[in-house]
């Protein structure tokens, strides 16, 4: 016998040792939200598989795509993604102790591993994720909300009015998810479909009735949503993103992703207004319900004023359609009428009371999205996640409509990344804002100054007034210093996040906090 045959031999007797002792108890009890291990034959009920090696009644300890997680007894998933394949460490995990692998490549590993072989490995984890946490979103509503804009205020939006009515709703999107209690920071605006189905479970245990979540196009074409039927499904607006390597190969593709979603749900509520709706619409499954100022919209807004005073911005319009009431919003511009119209609709379908949708729309405030914060009396400063040319014109555009003393922008753009983007965003800041502070934003591996000077080749190509200040802090109390009645000042980029990136490492840095710091610090 080789030395192959021998390893193997002992492996199947250690293997086979390990797990009966794990499955007799005597290793403490290890769960799943409360649950023991679970059949392979369970797991792949949904599956469309072929067993190509091995045996598919044998229990499963864990499920893990991650090979730095594996345990003994697990099932890992080979999946191929934008950096690796997880294909490549088929034998490695399976020296680890991997019971079961997942595979849409052939593999080689020793003949005592089950291995599943599915046409795509991607799609089978979610469909098998969904069974080993009880298939959760069974037990909840789930609201998901698709479109290159608008997707976190909306979440907000339809959470604040949800709970007002007495539901409790879990949360997951571009800054965080939140279970309950339990907020946890996000590093994706969809999960991985693993992570999704773990969230359900905890909302579920929770005592949770909904979700909401941010669907983007990247977790659909990558199907992180498989594996459940959304409720309700949203769609806020498509404009050209997210285009590019490791990403989409055209608009075409873009819009044929975010169009998925509206195969996956009961309910689908759609912006009337926007250009690619009959794209979108193409071959959905759903109801069909829209928002919008058009007068075939079901949701329509009319009316609209601004609402303005120092150190606030709103704006208020009448619902009319399917419900009849005035509301005002404490997020400026046209896109926060779209947004709460998409969480009227929702709640609408909830039977939420018309008085509940307007005391809660009143109080939504999403962190980082034109999120206000009082310094003066005499002028408004904000805080904005617009961190490229289309945001940052976005919003910008939006605030001009208020017509400020002067429209005051601080921004810096992320090193590592395109060039392009800052002399876009120095373009867009000269051209729409009265006066520019360029700052740092994270600068990564490059030099502050090198990012700030590309900033400015951009923002020369206007007639635009600016100052460069490198330090982020100094940069805003500049801006606070030089305050003028009337002003409007926007600090742009950072948004939600409370780090600044430098040479690898996250340093703490949250612009709330610098802004105390400055205001304790004049008082001093």
């Amino acid at each position: 016998m080789n030395a192959w045959a021998i390893y193997t031999e002992e492996r199947k007797v250690w293997t086979w040792a390990v797990r009966a002792f794990l499955l007799s108890g005597s290793a403490g009890s290890i769960s799943r939200m409360g649950r023991d291990f679970m059949k392979l034959t369970k797991l792949l009920e949904r599956v469309e598989y072929e067993c190509v090696q091995g045996n598919t009644d044998i229990e499963v300890t864990d499920i893990v795509n991650d090979s730095r997680k594996v345990r003994e007894g697990c099932l890992f998933f080979c999946i191929k993604g934008a950096v690796a394949d997880g294909h490549k460490y088929a034998a490695e995990v399976a020296q680890k102790g991997a019971g079961v692998l997942v595979v849409q490549d052939d593999v080689q590993v020793p003949g005592d591993v089950t291995v599943i072989k599915v046409a795509d490995s991607r799609y089978a984890m979610a469909l098998i994720a969904a069974a080993w946490y009880g298939h959760p979103a069974e037990k909840l509503k789930v609201i998901g909300i698709t479109g290159t804009k608008g997707k976190t205020t909306t979440t907000y939006m339809i959470k604040s009015i949800l709970e007002a009515a007495g539901h409790k709703v879990g949360l997951i999107g571009t800054i965080e998810a939140i279970i309950g209690d339990k907020v946890i920071p996000a590093s994706n605006t969809t999960p991985e479909s693993t992570t999704i189905q773990k969230y359900f479970a905890e909302m579920a245990e929770a005592g949770c009735d909904c979700v909401v979540m941010e669907v983007s196009s990247q977790g659909l074409m990558l199907h992180r949503t498989v594996g459940f039927t959304f409720e309700i499904g949203i769609f806020t607006n498509l404009e050209p993103d997210h285009i590019g390597p490791a990403e989409h190969e055209n608009f075409e593709d873009y819009l044929r992703c975010k169009a998925m979603l509206f195969k996956q749900c009961r309910h689908g509520i759609f912006n009337a207004d926007d250009a690619h709706l009959e794209a979108i619409l193409e071959g959905h499954t759903c109801d069909v319900e829209t928002y919008g100022f058009g007068e075939k919209a079901d949701f329509r807004a009319s009316e609209a004023q601004l609402v303005s005073k120092p150190g606030y911005l709103g704006i208020a319009y009448h619902v009319t359609g399917k419900r009849n009431f005035f509301v005002e919003i404490d997020i400026p511009g046209k896109f926060s009428i779209y947004n709460s119209l998409a969480a009227i609709a929702v709640c609408d379908y909830f039977g939420v009371e018309e008085e509940k949708m307007i005391a809660a729309l009143k109080k939504a405030k999403v962190k980082g999205r034109i999120e206000m914060i009082k310094v003066s009396d005499e002028f408004t400063l904000m805080i904005d996640y617009a961190h490229n040319a289309m945001s940052l014109e976005s919003l910008l555009t939006t605030l001009k409509e208020y017509n400020p003393g002067r429209l005051v922008c601080v921004f810096g753009c992320g090193g590592n990344r395109s060039r392009a983007r800052r002399f876009e965003m120095g373009e867009v800041s000269g051209k729409y804002a009265d006066f520019t502070i360029i700052t740092s934003d994270n600068p990564r591996y490059e030099e502050p100054e090198a990012i700030i000077a590309d900033i400015e080749t951009g923002i020369a190509k206007t007639d635009g007034k600016y100052i460069k200040i490198t330090d982020r802090k100094e940069a805003i109390a500049y801006a606070i210093h030089h305050g003028q009645p009337g002003d409007v000042i926007v600090l742009a980029g950072k948004g939600h996040e409370d780090y600044q990136e430098i040479c690898g490492v996250k340093h703490p840095m949250d612009e709330r906090v610098l802004i105390k710091e400055i205001l304790a610090e004049d008082k001093a």
